[in-house]
């Protein structure tokens, strides 16, 4: 039903379209049932000696056969132009769909499966409503003319159509649960391959790193195998299926063609009468079998589109804008937790009824173990996820009352590991701000000390990064994280990490570039280096999810804490890690 309703809801500016094409595919029917009365009309003429009336049935037929050429050739013309649009719109639906969905969604889905079920409706929908018309409707109304022609033979014609024509469809709806069971399982066994191959080539380095290539391959063999069985007993029920389905036509050729021998033989059927039955019932053969083959590609396509359209169902969109939500009116950045609870599905509680607030233009670190819940700190202002209990607010603004668009475009964040589009690198540090001009992108390429290294690329800021920045080594990705920052110059800046894979040279340059960056804004930085946390105006220490210290570096020294011991523990200026039961998000 999913497929149906999804269909109802957006075929809506497609109608014109899909009118031509029901209005062609009619026309087309009349035209191929009438063709065979052309042919009786013929012989009888030609039976009778009628000379005369020979040219009169010949320009019915040319008539009817320049309407046939005409009717398709428009008929492919609405096709063409209704599929390109509806793939596009159905694309779109999917697009505005998922990015509805909780951050966590995406971290428990492949990205190659989700691309593969999104490939899928993409493909087949457009597909399903044109087999409906062009196929479905066009044998209902074949069958509807050729029975009123029939009829004027012998009601005995039309008697055994009719019964064989309802024992077909009979069998088809009976077996259609299955057949759509089967081929949706079958569906689902080809994502999650498509999501292993896609997770493969996204890891291909490490594949390599490790020489795992003959453990991946088992992994793709029991994946594989389990596809092969799926597909292997749809196949079986399909062909026992259409082998019993060829066995009732072949018998009911039979059964007409006896009935019309009998009835020449005894002069109830004239020559021309038996040649329309004949052709009659030879066109409604060669289209039912064809339809029987357009129906198992049919139900193999709806299998697979509802499977794709469970997806839209899936995700819970537990982040979507409230209908009155305004814009977020950030003047000074000031950030309030206020009596703050939040727990992840089937996990504890963190920060239960925390309340602190963060002042504006404020440079707070936040230091912990991995896993002490720094990164949902930051997630929860970004509202990635919203908190279980309490509020965050921003300048008196609680975030849940904003749109989340207007919250993110006034927080900068540069993550530890920042991804790069499959696009130019003149595109990906326009992200930060889209209707930047280009000396303003290279102007914040400077400042973060990128611009020396985009020099030397092949096509300079026109180069590829590659998918996810491939083409780039780490620090050069983080020093575009960096440089979009910049760009968009929000007023609340959150660093995770930011310079962790530089090396230290250019993260000396780029601190004071990062300095620069600070100044007059809220600011928040993740680090497991504390030696960069040592001009912070506060320091929030967290551990299992809470926050158990709060201070300046040297307020925080001389407590014999968390803090203090972690800083005693450092070498090199690192923090060991630590695991504390608690997965960061």
């Amino acid at each position: 039903m999913r497929v149906i309703r999804f269909i109802i809801v957006n075929i809506g500016p497609y109608k014109k379209y899909i009118f031509c094409i029901f209005l062609a595919k009619c026309l087309i029917a009349i035209d191929t049932t009438l063709k065979p009365f052309l042919v009786k009309q013929f012989i009888n003429i030609v039976s009778h000696h009628q000379k005369g009336s020979l040219w009169n049935v010949f320009i019915l037929y040319a008539v009817l056969q320049f309407m046939l050429i005409s009717m398709w050739n428009i008929s492919d013309y609405c096709v063409t132009r209704y599929t390109i649009n509806f793939r596009l719109n159905v694309a779109e639906v999917f697009m505005k769909k998922l990015y509805e969905y909780p951050y966590s969604f995406f971290q428990n889905q492949l990205s190659g499966a989700l691309t593969s079920k999104i490939n899928d409706a993409f493909q087949y929908l457009p597909h399903l409503i044109f087999i409906t018309i062009n196929s479905f409707f066009y044998f209902f109304l074949l069958i509807i003319i050729s029975i009123c022609l029939l009829a004027k033979v012998a009601f005995i014609f039309v008697l055994s159509m009719g019964i064989w024509v309802a024992l077909f469809f009979a069998i088809i709806s009976i077996s259609m649960k299955k057949s759509i069971a089967l081929n949706k399982e079958c569906a689902e066994e080809k994502s999650k391959i498509m999501g292993l191959i896609s997770d493969y080539f996204t890891n291909i380095m490490s594949v390599k790193l490790f020489a795992t290539q003959s453990f991946e391959q088992d992994r793709f063999f029991k994946l594989k195998n389990f596809f092969i069985n799926v597909a292997e007993k749809g196949g079986t029920y399909h062909t026992w299926l259409y082998g019993g389905l060829s066995l009732l036509t072949s018998g009911y050729a039979l059964l007409f063609v006896s009935a019309l021998i009998f009835g020449y033989q005894n002069g109830i059927v004239s020559p021309g009468d038996f040649a329309l039955v004949i052709m009659i019932n030879f066109n409604i053969i060669n289209t039912i079998f064809q339809l029987s083959y357009t129906l198992r590609n049919f139900i193999a396509n709806w299998g697979e589109v509802d499977q794709a359209l469970a997806l839209l169902e899936e995700g819970e969109p537990t982040h979507l804008d409230q209908p009155k939500a305004t814009a977020l009116k950030c003047h000074s950045g000031e950030i309030i937790f206020y009596r703050v609870a939040f727990q992840y599905k089937g996990t504890e509680m963190l920060f239960q009824n925390k309340s602190l607030t963060i002042k504006s233009g404020q440079k707070v670190g936040l230091v912990g173990y991995s896993g002490g819940g720094k990164s949902t700190f930051v997630n929860l202002i970004l509202r990635l996820y919203d908190v279980t209990h309490g509020a965050i607010l921003i300048d008196d603004q609680d975030i849940r009352d904003v749109t989340q668009d207007s919250l993110r475009k006034n927080i900068s964040m540069i993550p530890q590991n920042p991804m790069l589009f499959h696009r130019s690198v003149m595109e990906n540090i326009r992200y930060g701000r889209i209707e930047a001009t280009d000396k303003e992108v290279i102007e914040a390429a400077k400042k973060a000390h990128a611009h020396e290294f985009i020099k030397k690329l092949p096509q300079v800021y026109d180069s590829l990064a590659g998918e996810r920045g491939i083409k780039l080594s780490g620090g050069q990705c983080q020093r575009i994280a960096i440089a979009r920052a910049i760009l968009k110059n929000a007023p609340i800046l959150i660093l995770d990490e930011a310079t962790s894979q530089l090396d230290s040279v250019t993260e000396s340059l780029i601190q004071e570039s990062l300095w620069t960056l600070m100044k007059n804004k809220t600011t928040i930085v993740i680090a497991h280096r504390l030696s960069t946390l040592l001009h912070m105006d506060r320091i929030l220490v967290f551990d299992k999810g809470k926050v158990v210290e709060d201070g300046t570096h040297s307020e925080l020294l001389k407590k014999t804490g968390l803090y203090k011991n972690l800083w005693c523990a450092q070498v090199g200026g690192f923090l060991s890690n630590k695991d504390d039961g608690i997965t960061n998000k």
